[in-house]
């Protein structure tokens, strides 16, 4: 039985960012958790790599890339801890930070997960696009959080230097209790990467936990790491993932209606990609709304299922406006600039 905390890693092909970050986890966790790198089938060298260099982190293999959410969900089997950290590879850690995290779920029993404040590597006073200071969802299903709202990102004046509920925490930097990972089923494989925390976020609120943010530690992520930001894969498995969740997880309001508002919006998205030269990208909102067709019975079955699972309905964090129509339409560009009082607030 190792530390009842375990850092894992998930790596493909990504010898790069753990020759510049894998010795700066192992330094600053010191002996506060087990440091444990999941390969998804790397054929790079990595995994030697590793083992040349780094006789106590324990390597758990994949056969194959089963992407963020089948990678995870297969490793994490064979890790014995009480707390499961998920931490992307191209994330540099501070002195005390698993301390810090296990504190907060320690101080909240109701939390199942949270996340540190996430600044950007490259703009060490910015908030990164994955996390930034909490993650948050409007009416269509469409993620933002404190410090980033679509592709704006604030500067860090200690604006969000507290701890709160939040929707959803990042999976740049996730500490989530055992437990609660595995009652949920873990990942949804079929999304493969990308939104992934989001929707196992939203499914354990609906089993009646509770997601929080702690400023106590900050990490520095460089983003993008595995699929660039600029990447039309990306765009697609953002485009088409984002649908996915909010199909199966959807409380309130017709479905139908949230589902041809969301094709109406990314069209609008879409729109914007021709405009500004990015026609590959436009193309691949597309083929996300085709997958997405050709899924919908599968998914409405495992909505049905979902459901008869509910024991909460309590969406702390939810915004009841679209975030999209503040964003490019008011010009709202700030989280402070949001209207506090559409956030749905616990009880």
């Amino acid at each position: 039985m190792g530390h009842h905390t375990a850092v894992v890693i998930l790596n493909w092909n990504g010898q790069q960012w753990l020759e510049r970050f894998l010795p700066n986890v192992v330094a600053a966790t010191g002996a506060d958790a087990d440091v444990i790198v999941a390969d998804n089938g790397s054929t790079d060298g990595s995994v030697a790599w590793i083992q040349s260099r780094f006789t106590n982190v324990k390597v758990v293999r994949n056969d194959t890339n089963l992407g963020f959410a089948g990678g995870y969900n297969e490793a994490l089997k064979h890790v014995d801890a009480e707390f499961y950290v998920l931490l992307n590879s191209d994330v540099e850690v501070m002195p005390g930070w698993v301390p810090a995290l296990r504190g907060y779920l320690e101080r909240h029993p109701e939390m199942a997960a949270c996340q540190p404040k996430v600044l950007s590597h490259g703009q060490r006073d910015r908030f990164e696009h994955a996390g930034a200071a909490g993650g948050f969802i409007d009416r269509n299903g469409y993620p933002f959080c404190r410090g980033r709202i679509f592709e704006i990102t604030e500067q860090d004046q200690g604006q969000y230097d507290d701890e709160l509920e939040v929707f959803w925490a990042t999976g740049a930097c996730l500490m989530i209790r055992a437990k609660a990972f595995q009652a949920a089923d873990g990942f949804d494989d079929s999304l493969f990467a990308h939104m992934e925390e989001i929707d196992l976020c939203w499914r354990l609120r609906r089993q009646g936990w509770h997601i929080g943010y702690t400023a106590a530690t900050t990490v520095y992520h460089v983003g993008g790491g595995a699929l660039g930001y600029g990447s039309p894969r990306k765009t697609y498995l953002n485009f088409r993932n984002s649908l996915i969740v909010l199909t199966k997880n959807l409380h309130r309001g017709w479905l139908p209606m949230r589902i041809l508002r969301r094709f109406f919006l990314d069209d609008c998205a879409a729109l914007k990609f021709l405009v500004e030269g990015h026609a590959s990208h436009a193309w691949e909102v597309g083929r996300a709304h085709r997958h997405f067709v050709s899924r919908l019975p599968r998914l409405l079955r495992e909505r049905k299922r979902l459901k008869t699972l509910d024991r909460h309905t309590d969406l702390t964090g939810q915004y009841r406006r679209s975030v999209a129509y503040d964003r490019f339409i008011l010009g709202w560009k700030t989280f402070d600039r949001l209207d506090r009082e559409a956030f749905t607030r616990r009880g």
